[in-house]
């Protein structure tokens, strides 16, 4: 992609603003990071520092504003705001990249599936876990044949944090989308969804674990596909042993994978940048492989490691950004969020009736 690149404006700079998406969008050929919108002081001044030529505003009606001198609008904001904040956007004429999750329903997803679709421009969900480097290791393993039928699938999303961080993901007010059912349910269930495809029942318990806690800590969901698969998915921020990350059992093996993909950690803790000449980018050392194997359990030595694909949530942005310059795909669509929103949507009905839900 060559020429003057795309201007995008950055709605947020809390957590998913400033440690995904500017980082990526900075990092990727063809977008250019033009304007973070944050109305904070000490962020305004944060996101100066890391990005000096960039624009500062304190609230979005700016960018509605300067519609014609912006080409994309990424919401990294709170998630009561999204659908309010995509749909101003796309009425602006503005292309839209939403965090997930897009909406707090399936209907509210859909309507702005068609509101980008009337208005002709895109409208695209940031699942970065796509990119992790155990799912698409995972993925490799299955279209090659390495596991044979698959029959269950078990995702772990598991902390220990037993103290409250505070914040609207820990509100209980419905109205925040918060709780980890939303939040890194997502996540879990949007891979199932990429591996196995529709969903025809769900089964879940959400529970709330920690003292003062509002929201759900502690999540279980159980789907079983329209192919027969069978997903098990655990998202917990009251793990005090953590389990394996994935767990995929088959007709001629299974694989074993634990811990989590490098690339948060790089651009959170490590504060590594994409592109950078002195980094390799998403890759993790042999002793964290997972085991393909039958018959034994890895944790004796059993079955063979699996070299894990280096993790690539860069791919996404340059998805993005072929999308708008070159009519490529859209990365993670708003049908695909909205299927998943209906899983979250049962599943959180299951949980608070006790049965399980057919869709």
């Amino acid at each position: 992609m060559t020429g003057t690149p795309l201007r995008v404006g950055l709605v947020g700079y809390g957590l998913a603003g400033s440690v995904f998406h500017a980082p990526l969008i900075a990092a990727t050929q063809g977008l250019a990071l033009d304007t973070v919108v944050t109305s904070n002081p000490e962020r305004q001044a944060q996101a100066r520092a890391e990005y000096p030529d960039v624009r500062v505003a304190a609230s979005a009606d700016e960018l509605w504003a300067r519609a014609d001198e912006l080409d994309l609008i990424v919401i990294a904001s709170p998630n009561r705001t999204h659908v309010p904040l995509a749909t101003a956007a796309l009425e602006a004429g503005l292309p839209v990249v939403v965090d997930k999750p897009v909406a707090g329903t399936a209907a509210e997803a859909r309507a702005l599936a068609e509101l980008a679709e009337k208005r002709g421009l895109l409208l695209s969900v940031f699942q970065n876990r796509r990119w992790d480097n155990d799912f698409l290791t995972l993925r490799k393993l299955i279209a090659d044949g390495e596991l044979g039928e698959v029959y269950r699938f078990e995702s772990r999303f598991e902390r220990w944090r037993p103290q409250l961080k505070g914040g609207w993901r820990e509100s209980g007010d419905p109205a925040e989308i918060g709780g980890l059912l939303y939040d890194l349910g997502s996540h879990v269930v949007d891979q199932a969804l990429v591996l196995f495809g529709p969903v025809t029942s769900v089964y879940a318990e959400t529970d709330v674990r920690r003292e003062g806690a509002q929201a759900d800590d502690d999540t279980f969901l159980a789907l079983t596909h329209e192919n027969g698969v069978r997903s098990h998915l655990y998202v917990s921020a009251t793990t005090a042993q953590l389990g394996p990350r994935f767990r995929v059992l088959g007709s001629k093996a299974g694989y074993v994978k634990h811990g989590l993909d490098p690339q948060e950690a790089a651009l959170r803790v490590q504060g590594a940048r994409p592109g950078s000449p002195d980094v390799e980018w998403g890759t993790e050392p042999e002793e964290l492989w997972g085991r393909l194997g039958a018959g034994e359990s890895p944790v004796t030595g059993g079955g063979t490691p699996v070299r894990t694909l280096p993790g690539d949530y860069p791919a996404y942005y340059a998805a993005v950004a072929r999308a708008l310059l070159s009519d490529g795909p859209n990365p993670v669509t708003a049908p695909e969020a909205a299927a998943a929103l209906d899983i979250l949507e049962a599943a959180r009905r299951s949980a608070a009736e006790k049965v399980t839900v057919t869709l």
